[in-house]
């Protein structure tokens, strides 16, 4: 029986094991035996985590928290997670293994995942050229003639954002109209370094090992043809690794885990969340982080209110209501 069990290896994950760790908590981390690390290890240069003025490899970054985490003596395991039981004060884990692992409390922090073209060149062409957050990696395409595909706000607002250094850039929409908001569309269209592609799909990505242009397939009447370009951004949306707790926590309308405020409180008692599975706006790693901070300081209040004596037992009713009381 543990005190703590933090399910996800990103950001969020490691910095609640690094903050768990420090309060003697002990916690075991539960990594994913193929993803390893989140989406920070399909990132080249981090520009913009503080504390890195040179920059950092995003992989290179994931691996000094996952030192610093295990330095104050957080166990990582490497396997994916089939099965939760959160209801109860004995959270149970069981592992693609077999093995099971019980705890007072469960820190869920599995991440996000970009939604993909579908296409085979998106694995060999990622962080190079090809991307999926323009606040990450804007700053490497000053001058350069860069699209973004999709129709929604996030496409817009990526679009709009990225004028700040392209020289150029091209919005790739399959259809003749935007889902996006009034507003955003309109911030879209007046802005002069933006040029909407109407009627279009990304068929291929041209490049080796670098992204040079895609070629595009017209939605309506078939055919294609090659656009030049210097880099790609994917914004089509992002799906909330959730799946092991439907049914067991409460979303939000936007597939997120429902959170009490600014806390990492889920509506069941013992059970915390943080980055960006509950996050559908900012999804950065240095807000990640913040947030697994959050959702370790939460679950040491949460703990520190259990009974101690065996006689007592474990009431998570109690300490949740010990908890709001102090808080």
């Amino acid at each position: 029986m543990r005190d703590i069990i933090i399910i996800g290896s990103g950001p969020a994950g490691f910095t609640a094991a690094i903050y768990a760790a420090r309060a003697q908590l002990k916690p075991l981390l539960i990594a994913s035996s193929v993803e390893i690390g989140g989406e920070l290890m399909n990132t080249t240069e981090v520009e913009n985590f503080p504390g890195f003025p040179e920059g950092i490899m995003g992989p290179e970054l994931m691996t000094k928290l996952q030192e610093q985490a295990e330095r104050f003596g957080t166990e990582v395991v490497y396997d994916d997670v089939v099965e939760l039981e959160l209801d109860g004060p004995v959270k149970r884990v069981k592992l693609g293994n077999g093995d099971e692992h019980e705890a007072s409390a469960i820190i869920y922090a599995t991440g996000s995942a970009y939604r993909k073209l579908g296409l085979p060149e998106e694995e060999v062409l990622s962080g190079h050229g090809l991307s999926w957050c323009a606040t990450c990696d804007g700053f490497f395409f000053r001058q350069k003639t860069i699209a973004v595909v999709g129709g929604g706000d996030s496409a817009m607002e990526e679009a709009t954002f990225l004028t700040r250094f392209a020289d150029k850039v091209y919005v790739i929409h399959r259809r003749d109209t935007l889902k996006a908001s009034k507003i955003m569309q309109q911030r879209a269209f007046d802005n002069e370094k933006i040029e909407f592609i109407w009627n279009a799909e990304v068929a291929r990505l041209l490049g080796e090992t670098a992204v040079t242009g895609v070629t595009l397939r017209d939605t309506v009447t078939g055919e294609e043809r090659d656009l030049e370009l210097d880099g790609l951004f994917v914004a089509i949306g992002n799906d909330p690794r959730t799946h092991l707790v439907h049914g067991k926590l409460d979303l939000t309308s936007e597939g997120t885990i429902a959170v009490d405020g600014r806390t990492s409180k889920t509506n069941i008692p013992g059970v915390f969340a943080a980055g960006d599975v509950i996050d559908p706006h900012y999804r950065q790693a240095v807000t990640a982080a913040g947030s697994g901070t959050v959702a370790a300081l939460d679950a040491e209040h949460y703990l520190a209110a259990l009974p101690k004596s065996p006689e007592a037992g474990t009431d998570s009713s109690v300490a949740e209501a010990e908890f709001a009381a102090v808080n």
